[in-house]
């Protein structure tokens, strides 16, 4: 029985988000699978491995291959991930990224989910605040690990965003 570790990705996300995901792969000699969640495109039927087949709501979004994960963020992982001993998939799913991803995570009875923050404006950083982020909703509503990566960190004597009087 193999053992998963699930990491979110997006396109133009950093790369540290992967890069770190990879390092708890390797350390539980796990596979990592990198997922992207498509908010925009429903589900028609799902498989054992956790992937889906979907359809989009509208037909002019990303440019997706035959598996529909972006084929430009499969070409970016290939080339991050190059030259490393550990074995790794993507998997293409569809709906709310919170629930998509905690699904994923039950299919495949991955071990964790690794996630990363948002790198973001002020106002999106207050709206996240109120509407909750996804690791928030993975942490709230599912079972697992969820590892939340930092990629703007604030010390702690400065205003985090929502803090901000500008």
């Amino acid at each position: 029985m193999s053992t998963y570790v699930i990491v979110g990705v997006t396109p133009g996300q950093p790369d540290v988000v992967v890069l770190e995901a990879a390092a708890f792969a390797d350390r539980f000699q796990a596979e990592l699978v990198c997922a992207t969640v498509e908010p925009g495109r429903y589900v028609i039927d799902e498989f054992a491995d956790g992937s889906i087949l979907s359809l989009p709501v509208d037909p002019d979004l990303l440019d997706l291959d035959d598996e529909g994960f972006p084929v430009a963020l499969r070409a970016h992982l290939t080339t991050l991930l190059a030259g490393r001993t550990l074995t790794w998939s993507t998997r293409a799913v569809a709906g709310d990224p919170a629930r998509a991803l905690a699904h994923l995570a039950d299919t495949l009875d991955a071990a964790m989910i690794v996630v990363g923050t948002r790198e973001r404006g002020v106002r999106a950083s207050v709206q996240e605040f109120f509407a909750g982020s996804v690791a928030v909703h993975l942490a709230h509503r599912q079972h697992r690990p969820v590892v939340v990566i930092p990629l703007a960190p604030v010390a702690f004597r400065d205003e985090l965003p929502w803090e901000s009087t500008d």
